[in-house]
């Protein structure tokens, strides 16, 4: 085999979820062509002690090989990084992202004079590490962009870009505005944007400002398939102002975890092979996600009254005012109702941290409450597994409503809670049992025979569609080739 010709710099953003699905994005490239390699760039933030680090670590040891790098950046100083964050709470990821591009520059610096790399073809960019653009035109390299959300938040923030030249977008919090955008069917109510767009002190000029940024990219990959947003890619395609498009997905992680050895996670998967088929709903709300505890108790009311089997993925929050990842109850009574375990033992059973790809692919799963993160969503559309939508943060408000309004893929316990881990110091509003309650029925049952069976059955066409899509000849795979070959013929016309 010929060494590899060309290579290409990914820089994630610093977090699991984009960190995992561009080390997969990566591992398929290579495996397409072998003229390829690759360099994925780690900024981590020094303060991060969360499990996420190690099995980060983990991931990254499994997916290294020859035409595969994995370079962690120097650490800034703790001290720097932490006082970064108490002023900046609402830049902290751009003013982090900025502070790296020095080590960028310095490591892109030795790979150039390297007889080891291929030619340099460009940057791979996440949509929160856009000032990379920065580093890359300083070599003279051209950018592509890795967004790992969907094409329909994609299309959002080109569109609030452009309505920001007429109007203070940030006006609309709160309001009962719809927005027309190109890349819905239907009007987008104001409640369901993501926070970031609408806060005054920096979210939104950072976001607007990403807009303009992915404008200047050669190329913008999104982990999506044609075949779930064939409108919002048609549209996007449609549009001159946008560079061209690869919808990749779905881009996942469906390895084993090495955490799925632990003998928790053993006992979880025993416990659901003891469930009838598709009997079991799944509450899992991603790794940011927890509640107070009033709301842990609306949750425990409504499971014990819908008299559904469950399995409840249950965190505890980090203490008030602080960005913290969620971590694991000692003693699960302190937060639930007094003997809730006890009376729902024969039915159900409430963990910590999810092996959620191995619990999603169970037979016993029958509806999955999430939270709509994106790689959630592809990862219960790959297994086939309804959703009830539960936002919380980011951009899953536009998830939750592209699900149930515009693609009839899921059923709604909430589409406009928020409860914004940057910006928010106040509760959102109680959702009641009653809600939820009424939520897990209209997913697990077919009261509404149309709808619920509906659903069920776009789901299970979905599911089919994604698995083909990544296949030889399928969309994405096709779109792959597509971007290989376009990365090649920039950089020899460069």
């Amino acid at each position: 085999m010929k060494a590899a010709t060309v290579e290409l710099v990914f820089i994630p953003a610093p977090g699991m979820g984009h960190l995992v699905s561009t080390v997969e994005m990566a591992k398929q490239l290579i495996g397409r062509d072998h003229r390829l390699s690759i360099t994925v760039l780690i900024m981590k933030i020094p303060f991060d002690k969360s499990k996420v680090v190690s099995s980060t670590q983990s991931l990254l040891l499994k997916a290294a090989e020859d035409r595969l790098k994995f370079v962690e950046l120097p650490q800034d100083d703790e001290a720097a990084v932490a006082e970064l964050r108490s002023k900046n709470a609402g830049n902290f990821m751009s003013e982090f992202v900025n502070m790296n591009k020095l080590h960028v520059r310095d490591h892109v610096t030795k790979m150039m004079v390297s007889t080891e790399s291929g030619r340099l073809a460009g940057f791979v960019v996440d949509m929160f590490c856009a000032a990379m653009m920065d580093v890359a035109a300083e070599f003279g390299l051209p950018t592509y962009a890795f967004f790992t959300s969907n094409c329909a938040f994609l299309g959002l923030i080109f569109q609030l870009d452009t309505l920001s030249r007429n109007q203070d977008v940030t006006e609309l919090k709160d309001s009962d505005a719809e927005l027309e955008v190109p890349v819905f069917v239907n009007k987008v109510p104001a409640k369901v944007l993501p926070g970031l767009a609408l806060h005054k002190e920096g979210g939104s000029t950072f976001l607007l400002g990403v807009a303009k940024r992915l404008r200047e990219t050669k190329g913008i990959m999104v982990n999506t398939f044609e075949e779930l947003e064939s409108y919002a890619v048609k549209r996007l395609a449609e549009d001159d102002m946008v560079p061209p498009i690869y919808p990749v997905g779905p881009v996942l992680h469906l390895g084993k975890d090495e955490k799925e050895e632990d003998e928790e996670v053993i006992q979880i998967m025993r416990w659901l092979d003891d469930q009838p088929p598709a009997s079991v709903v799944f509450l899992c709300f991603g790794s940011m996600g927890s509640f107070n505890g009033e709301q842990v108790r609306e949750i425990a009311q409504a499971l014990e009254q819908s008299k559904h089997r469950f399995l409840w993925s249950l965190r505890q929050p980090p203490p008030k005012g602080k960005i913290e990842m969620p971590s694991e109850y000692q003693d699960l009574n302190q937060v639930l109702p007094e003997k809730f375990l006890e009376r729902t033992a024969e039915i159900g059973k409430v963990i910590g941290w999810a092996p959620q790809v191995a619990v999603l692919s169970h037979k016993a799963v029958g509806g999955f409450v999430s939270h709509c993160g994106w790689n959630s969503t592809l990862e219960s559309l790959w297994c086939g597994v309804p959703v009830a939508t539960w936002p919380m943060y980011a951009e899953q408000q536009m998830n939750a409503f592209q699900l149930v309004r515009e693609l009839g893929l899921a059923v709604d316990i909430k589409l406009d809670y928020k409860r914004d881990m940057r910006y928010s110091t106040i509760e959102p509003k109680l959702v009641t049992a009653d809600e939820i309650e009424n939520g897990i029925r209209r997913l697990m049952e077919n009261r509404d025979k149309s709808s619920t069976e509906g659903i069920k059955q776009k789901v299970k066409e979905m599911s089919g569609k994604s698995k083909i899509s990544i296949k030889e000849g399928g969309s994405s795979y096709n779109s792959i080739g597509r971007f290989i070959e376009d990365v090649i013929i920039n950089m020899h016309s460069s």
